[in-house]
């Protein structure tokens, strides 16, 4: 466990007025006070979505501490369950349902610090806040998710905000239900759903929301596969050379977009928006297209703090073993979810089982023994495919399937199956209330 360094360790809560360190402000407009307020905890974790809330409850379950020695940091009022967002936009969930108070999940025996984070100093065990607190810590988790970069995408800020474009997107709580009234709007004309090159929440989610509005459009009788003339065109334009990454699942989604009538534009980044013409990038070249309807999925980035702080790599995610999940330089440091820098595909599903792992190896670094547990890079996406069906993909490292059901029951995943649609649609959201309180540990199943 990496050295506290010459300061003196106060005892937990305890606070303390010190000299106002100008060096944590560099850079930005905030201005600080003359004074700064400092308390230590033994462990602070960034973060309260998925992957914060769980390790934290996870952490509080495991071992012997005392009020307060656990602190969340989270200038968030909110927590969504985020992967409901996409059966909102298919008209399947209503988005009230899937968003709580973030004070009511979070146990009192937490200190959470509902504020956001400024700066971090990891050679000093510290953070600052916002307001200029100033945060103490023995052991720092990094949780704090990835933000959506909408202005990636010229136009695209504006057209999502205006209620009567018929752009939308379901990677955000205050517009995902405009893709559904979207969809019901759309009549006829030409419907592309976008994917850009690189990182993004669940991969995918993109044609996740096409699916489902193909089913929607399909019952409409507003689009057909065949010989009779079809009121709606739809294409998927990505910036991947496939469908997904895992060959398995791609084949499969491949087969199903060729069956259904889908143009696949592969290489395609979608760079602007300009009235119903959207712009992409293909090899260098800007390729425009018509549209009636879109669906965007804009990239998602890192929070600038991590990057600043010393903590990142090149693109800004924690710079942690992939495997322990502790930081690269600093052994006090650990990170999971959606920032840190970790081969796999950035779902709530990977969280479920990163959050055991990291756990236990913090548990034993408090204890001054070596990680012992190991990720694998098990993720899972719950593609819906339509029709009330799911192909199920689980895979790890490498992009290799780990099959939960396949190994136990025989049952290949990469088949659509109405039992995996409800698996999806009604199971895992009430499993959710199980990973928020630190007793999910993916397909492991329960954990006390």
């Amino acid at each position: 466990m990496q050295a506290l360094g010459n300061r003196a360790v106060l005892a937990i809560g305890r606070s303390v007025v010190r000299p106002h360190c100008n060096g944590a402000s560099r850079g930005l407009a905030t201005v600080a006070p003359a004074t700064t307020t400092s308390r230590n905890h033994k462990i602070v974790v960034v973060g309260s979505g998925s992957a914060g809330i769980a390790v934290s409850h996870q952490l509080l379950n495991r071992g012997r501490f005392a009020k307060d020695d656990i602190a969340i940091v989270d200038p968030a009022t909110w927590h969504d369950y985020q992967p409901g967002w996409t059966l909102v936009g298919g008209g399947l969930k209503s988005k009230s349902d899937l968003r709580r108070p973030i004070h009511g999940l979070i146990e009192p025996r937490l200190k959470f610090y509902n504020k956001r984070v400024l700066s971090i100093s990891p050679e000093e065990n510290y953070l600052s806040l916002g307001d200029g607190d100033r945060i103490d810590y023995e052991q720092l988790v990094l949780a704090p998710g990835i933000t959506i970069d909408y202005n990636s995408v010229k136009g695209l800020p504006e057209a999502i905000a205006d209620p009567d474009s018929m752009v939308a997107s379901i990677y955000s709580f205050d517009h995902c239900d405009k893709v559904y009234q979207n969809i019901q709007r759309m009549k006829k004309g030409t419907a592309i759903f976008t994917q850009p090159a690189g990182v993004v929440k669940c991969a995918g989610a993109p044609q996740k929301i096409m699916w489902l509005a193909l089913d929607y459009w399909r019952q409409a009788h507003l689009y057909n596969v065949g010989p009779s003339q079809s009121a709606i065109d739809v294409t998927f334009a990505t910036g991947l050379p496939t469908m997904f990454g895992v060959p398995k699942y791609s084949h499969e989604l491949n087969r199903l977009r060729e069956k259904r009538g889908v143009e696949g534009l592969f290489g395609h980044n979608l760079v602007s928006i300009d009235g119903n013409t959207a712009t992409f990038d293909h090899a260098g070249k800007q390729i425009q297209r018509h549209f009636d309807f879109l669906h965007a999925s804009p990239r998602n980035v890192p929070h600038a703090f991590i990057k600043e702080s010393g903590l990142g790599n090149e693109a800004g995610f924690v710079d942690v073993n992939q495997h322990t999940l502790r930081h690269t330089t600093y052994n006090n440091v650990w990170a999971l979810g959606d920032a840190a820098a970790l081969p796999t595909s950035k779902t709530m599903a990977a969280v479920t089982s990163q959050a055991p792992v990291l756990t236990q190896n913090l548990m034993l670094a408090l204890e001054g023994k070596k990680p012992a547990m190991e990720y694998d890079g098990y993720t899972s996406c719950p593609l819906l495919t339509g029709e009330k069906k799911v192909i199920l993909a689980e895979f790890k490292y490498g992009n290799e399937p780990k099959e939960t059901f396949n190994k136990w029951l025989g049952i290949d995943q990469g088949v659509p199956r109405r039992a995996f649609y409800h698996l999806k649609k009604d199971f895992f959201p009430w499993v959710y209330r199980l990973h928020v309180k630190g007793h999910w540990g993916g397909p492991k199943g329960y954990i006390r």
